[in-house]
């Protein structure tokens, strides 16, 4: 089956590699020499049909903004979820992930997809973990067939890229067992493999069975994301043993999944202090040789509960302006709760002018150009065009009009004292002054 990768090996520009390279202001041959050696990944499942708005991320293109969402076993509101895939489709998110890990998570996931106009990814051990409840069973109960039943199962239905936790062997679930880590091991998918290779005694299988894994995607053209089973929950576990010993098998896999003809990319951190992030990003792409990093955040403070979307916005900025190649957001309900779809906008919102940020400094001109524009029409108090060029058109059009009914001259905060107006006033006072001098002086 042929693939992205294996068509830009042969010399091939793909359908997908024109669509990008127009998106992203690149030529074609440059996305297919980054896709051929794993520096870009595109995300397309073979099968999927509608795909409205194609996205891409790695070397010399724009950081994207993955939106999470999904039910949990304690909220289930299809509406709700698909409420938010609305906002994800208005409000510009490069990618959606689908974290229903409750009710009907089938039904769920094919609707999410119908309506997401963007790239979907799932995190299949969820359903694994939800099938095995419903049997009245533990989750260490599930065999590896029935793990990758629901993989293919997720691909057969259109995902464009699954997390999957290869990296948590069976060696590091013992040692965190055993570590006294501060937060200890944070992610959902994580904890459940490392709870069944410890119960059982048997190695992690989707570690142990990747080849398996390898033709699965390659047959749908499905991004594997290598999941951080043991990223830093907290700011004091960034960078210990298991944090990077997780990124090193994760690299040797990844390096695989390249030569197999199989699209990768390596998720991250998590929580971590400013000062770590640049080390961070660097390590990745050291040793993987430029491979895509998607973070999670990243966090910068662990106290910001309520208002994690900005501290996440804080380290995002940064981790785009080094190298990460794609956001995953976090909304002010990050620890504390299910969001609403208010929540995800907001996180939303912060996180695509935290990848902004990032790429003034990483892409530099090719980046700040709407910020040139932007500046251009404050000069001019051009308000349409203002709005225009907002991440949030209609917000700052109700601010803009709390106390104003109309669109024109200086806004509220400064009135008449708007910098705009007093200097041409008095330039052009003093022109007329001129003017006037000279006429009578004739």
């Amino acid at each position: 089956m042929a693939t992205q990768i294996t068509e830009a090996k042969s010399g091939n520009v793909t359908a997908e590699m024109k669509i990008v390279a127009k998106l992203e202001g690149e030529s074609p041959e440059k996305i297919r020499d980054r896709v051929a050696k794993g520096k870009v990944v595109i995300f397309k499942n073979i099968v999927r049909q509608n795909l409205e708005r194609y996205t891409a991320i790695g070397e010399g293109l724009f950081t994207k903004v993955n939106v999470n969402l999904g039910a949990s076993t304690d909220h289930y509101d299809e509406n709700e979820e698909l409420e938010k895939v609305e906002i994800a489709n208005k409000f510009g998110a490069d990618t959606i992930m689908d974290l229903t890990d409750g009710g009907d998570i089938d039904g769920m996931r094919r609707k999410v997809l119908a309506k997401a106009k963007m790239p979907v990814g799932t995190v299949p051990i969820y359903q694994v973990y939800y099938e095995m409840v419903t049997k009245r069973k533990y989750v260490i109960d599930f065999t590896e067939d029935d793990l990758f039943n629901v993989i293919e199962k997720h691909f057969k239905d259109g995902v464009d890229f699954v997390t999957v936790h290869t990296g948590v062997t069976l060696d590091l679930a013992k040692k965190a067992a055993e570590q006294k880590r501060t937060a200890g091991i944070v992610s959902r998918g994580g904890t459940i493999l490392a709870a069944w290779e410890i119960y059982n005694e048997k190695e992690n299988p989707l570690y142990a069975n990747f080849d398996y894994l390898l033709e699965l995607a390659k047959e749908y053209d499905v991004v594997l994301s290598l999941g951080d089973a043991l990223r830093p929950g907290g700011i004091d576990d960034a960078h210990d043993e298991l944090h990077v010993g997780e990124l090193l098998v994760n690299a040797r896999l990844a390096k695989k999944a390249i030569e197999k003809g199989v699209q990768v990319m390596i998720e991250g951190p998590g929580h971590m202090p400013l000062d770590q992030i640049e080390m961070d990003i660097k390590l990745e792409k050291q040793l993987t040789g430029g491979v895509p990093y998607y973070v999670l955040g990243i966090l910068p403070t662990d106290i910001a509960a309520g208002y994690d979307h900005i501290a996440g916005a804080i380290g995002g900025a940064l981790a785009a302006a080094y190298g990460a190649d794609m956001l995953c957001y976090l909304t002010p309900a990050e620890h504390i709760s299910l969001p609403t779809p208010e929540q995800v906008k907001d996180g939303l919102i912060a996180f695509k002018i935290a990848a902004h940020t990032g790429d003034i400094i990483k892409l530099g001109e090719k980046a700040r150009k709407l910020d040139t524009e932007m500046s251009k029409a404050r000069a001019s108090l051009n308000w349409q065009k203002m709005f225009s060029l907002t991440f949030d058109e209609e917000r700052a059009r109700r601010i803009y009009r709390q106390y104003k009914k109309f669109e024109a001259g200086s806004c509220t905060m400064c009135g008449d004292l708007c910098v705009y107006l007093v200097l041409p006033r008095a330039l052009n006072k003093k022109k007329y002054a001129n003017q006037k001098a000279s006429t009578e002086n004739r």
